[in-house]
């Protein structure tokens, strides 16, 4: 494809174009512009890219601010792209651009991400009128609220973060219908239904299966120690902010083997790989360079805390932060346990869940696993091609270019889509059949207790044995447990057992 209009008859717009003149390496856009020379409008998803053809009406101009412009108005607001053209576009351009419409929307939006992505203040005396407008449209982006004022351009910055550390989620046709759903009071509609002794029962359970599916995602086989030292951590989730270095070390050296603790972010690359022959090595992900990883974990708590007071859905604070951690990957281990650690404590610190129940979303991504990878690969995916890496006869990784830029500025859309996946399923399967089962499991026992008085421990046994055997006792565990129990009394249980459980 090409920009002239007499060669072919699509050319690229917006951000397409500037990649192109430029010849920028990026991680795609979720957006790609084509201009034709006929009068048709279409949309087509090419390799998860919505790709959308204008007529020719539509064509913007050569110039780098209307390029610019376009790209704003039909393909988002691309924090890292914008970045690199500003690097390698003439400053001069975008001068005239801004200096001939000052009081532009496009203009002054363009005029503050060049300041806020360079760090160069341009030679522009402060605008004195006109209306302040919004830097990202809330419409189409999560923001937040309250936003800063910023006087020098006249905009409202509700952007999560800083230049540090800036994620964006675009407000996605699938994440508005998960918002209309209210996913929070379904939550608390299911747990309503239940007693709080049921409820606290239940939750004991909860914790021990969500600390045992974190673990398995990595396939690691925990001790009986450090299982309990998550699952206290759990307990205590809602009642801390761990969205900080400190905590995130001691949940570090709680969750990884002793000999694995560390006591400040790593000082190696590290990466995610596997070896696929002798000597060979696929790498599925890198980690940024350990130079860059402070001011990024600095900024990513800052975006947190501005997330905190920000009005933004407590399942995108959760998604930003959490998987932004994730990708970070600022120690060697126990990144990902602390990632699935910290969408709990958003949600409860935020008050999605209600107070002293905890889902475990941990297993729903471990019952899914195509889909939990799926949602770590969005990002990890197109990242590798921009990553310039050697690796030595030890496996140690040396990453050659700068990589900072990619995980400053990350569209964490897929992510924040997955996880409200992961957590619609988690209530409507994990939670609300663990209830069940307990309500039914009581009814059981009750039953049980009217027929003969059981010890505890052998009305479990005696549950457990016939939901089995779809409903019946077998003859081999009757002569090893049940021995001293008649015909009519085995026959009364069993159906005691079928009558709580529903099965026929």
């Amino acid at each position: 494809m090409t920009n002239n209009p007499n060669e072919a008859p699509y050319r690229p717009a917006g951000y397409s174009a500037l990649i192109e003149r430029y010849a920028l390496e990026v991680i795609p856009n979720w957006h790609r512009s084509l201009v034709t020379d006929k009068g048709v409008q279409r949309v087509d998803l090419r390799n998860d890219i919505v790709e959308e053809v204008y007529p020719c009406k539509y064509w913007p101009g050569e110039s780098l601010g209307e390029q610019l412009e376009f790209a704003l108005k039909y393909d988002g607001t691309n924090l890292a792209i914008l970045s690199l053209v500003f690097q390698k576009a003439d400053r001069e351009e975008l001068l005239e651009y801004i200096r001939t419409r000052p009081t532009g929307k496009y203009a002054r939006r363009l005029w503050f991400l060049y300041e806020f992505l360079t760090g160069e203040r341009l030679p522009l005396a402060d605008l004195k009128r006109g209306n302040y407008v919004d830097l990202l449209e809330p419409e189409k982006y999560y923001t937040t609220n309250p936003v800063r004022p910023v006087r020098r351009q006249r905009i409202n910055d509700n952007l999560f973060g800083d230049a540090r550390f800036c994620p964006t989620v675009r407000r996605t046709p699938a994440l508005r219908s998960f918002e209309k759903d209210d996913l929070s009071e379904r939550c608390r509609q299911v747990v309503a239904g239940y007693a709080p002794e049921l409820l606290k029962r239940a939750l004991g359970y909860l914790y021990t299966k969500e600390t045992k599916a974190s673990f398995a995602i990595e396939q690691s086989r925990p001790d009986s120690t450090r299982i309990e030292r998550f699952v206290a951590l759990l307990q205590i989730a809602e009642q801390e902010d761990f969205c900080r270095k400190s905590p995130w070390l001691t949940v570090q050296n709680r969750v990884v083997d002793a000999r694995f603790r560390e006591s400040d972010y790593r000082a190696t690359q590290n990466y995610v790989g596997e070896t696929v022959a002798r000597g060979g090595e696929k790498i599925h992900f890198v980690g940024p360079k350990p130079k860059d990883l402070a001011e990024l974990m600095d900024g990513l708590i800052g975006a947190h805390e501005r997330l905190n007071g920000g009005g933004v859905n407590p399942v995108i604070q959760a998604a930003a932060v959490a998987y932004g951690f994730v990708f970070l990957h600022p120690f060697e281990d126990g990144n990902g346990r602390l990632h699935r650690f910290l969408i709990h404590n958003i949600l409860a610190r935020r008050g999605f869940t209600p107070r002293g129940v905890m889902f475990p979303v941990s297993a729903s991504m471990l019952k899914n696993p195509a889909d939990y990878d799926a949602s770590l690969e969005a990002f990890s995916r197109p990242l590798r091609p921009l990553v310039d890496y050697s690796l030595d006869a030890d496996g140690r990784m040396t990453v050659q270019n700068d990589t900072a830029l990619w995980y400053r500025y990350m569209d964490l859309t897929p992510q924040a889509e997955a996880l409200f996946r992961f957590i619609a399923l988690t209530i409507d399967t994990d939670l609300r059949e663990e209830l069940t089962f307990l309500a039914h499991y009581d009814q059981a026992k009750a039953g049980i207790q009217d027929i003969v008085d059981l010890p505890d421990r052998r009305i479990d046994l005696f549950i457990r044995f016939c939901l089995q055997n779809r409903g019946r006792l077998s003859e081999r565990k009757r002569s090893s447990h049940f021995e001293t129990l008649s015909d009519e009394e085995i026959i009364r249980l069993e159906q005691a057992v079928r009558s709580a459980y529903g099965l026929s």
